[in-house]
């Protein structure tokens, strides 16, 4: 039998309040959505003020890869591929951002030295980004660098470490054809890197594409030049061609660095 005594106490007993445990969760969802608009708030403020500097480093690394690739020239110029081919300038309100670009370089006697040009396809890991030089009149690479990687370090990173497989690019006629180390017999092999055979089957790839598209529309700019030039001389030996927009000098110093 039940103590009276107990169940006197049980009915009197006061129940917990009922809302406590929602006003909680209330509470906890509130301060966690304001944190995280604060959070945000600061993460856009935090992009939008480092983005100059940020743009002005990638604007830095890639003026030193193009000197690097086009082995010191003593300036370039900046031009754009349209769909009806190389422009000196962009469509009336076009944004520069949403077109490619190639540079040509000259050296100090303003003689032309080639193109820098980019290229970027899937690698083992992820996009892989490439800067090359390129004679399109010969048809051979003057050089490359490797600007976006993120392949596998100690292994698929070697295509940007290994000083040995990238000296393979200097002077050689594209296309390109990957062979095993040790294999090579032609001139236009280019031997892998034992380990990193996918990457390095992907910068070959990437480059070999690269230049089956921009270098029919280099030799139509290049030939379109010489028209130009050949009918100002025709017309008024004295006049001196105009100079291109975006003509950018390149420091001594990284002359001197470009291997």
């Amino acid at each position: 039998m039940s103590d009276p005594a107990t169940l006197h106490d049980t009915a009197h007993a006061v129940p917990p309040p009922p809302l406590t445990q929602d006003v909680s969760t209330v509470k906890l969802v509130f301060t966690l959505v304001f944190a995280g608009v604060i959070a945000g708030v600061l993460l856009v403020f935090a992009f939008h003020a480092t983005l100059p500097a940020i743009e002005a480093h990638k604007a830095e690394v890639l003026r030193a890869a193009i000197g690097e690739v086009l082995k010191g020239p003593a300036r370039y110029e900046t031009l754009y591929v349209l769909p009806e081919g190389i422009s000196a300038t962009l469509p009336s309100g076009a944004r520069e951002k949403d077109f490619e670009k190639v540079f040509y370089g000259f050296d100090a006697q303003d003689t032309p030295i080639g193109f820098a040009l980019v290229a970027m396809g899937p690698g083992f890991q992820d996009q892989i980004k490439l800067i090359f030089g390129f004679d399109p009149r010969a048809g051979r690479l003057l050089g490359i660098k490797v600007l976006e990687s993120k392949e596998t370090p100690g292994l698929g990173d070697k295509i940007e470490k290994d000083a040995s497989f990238r000296t393979q690019f200097e002077g050689i006629a594209a296309p390109l054809l990957g062979v095993k180390k040790g294999e090579k017999s032609a001139e236009n092999e280019i031997e892998m890197i034992t380990g990193a055979t996918i990457s390095s089957r992907a910068v070959v790839r990437n480059l070999n594409q690269a230049v089956t598209r921009l270098q029919p529309l280099l030799l139509a700019y290049l030939d379109a030049q010489a028209k130009v030039g050949t009918t100002q001389e025709e017309s008024n030996p004295k006049a001196t061609a105009s100079t291109p927009n975006r003509v950018v000098p390149v420091d001594a110093d990284l002359r001197s660095a470009a291997p």
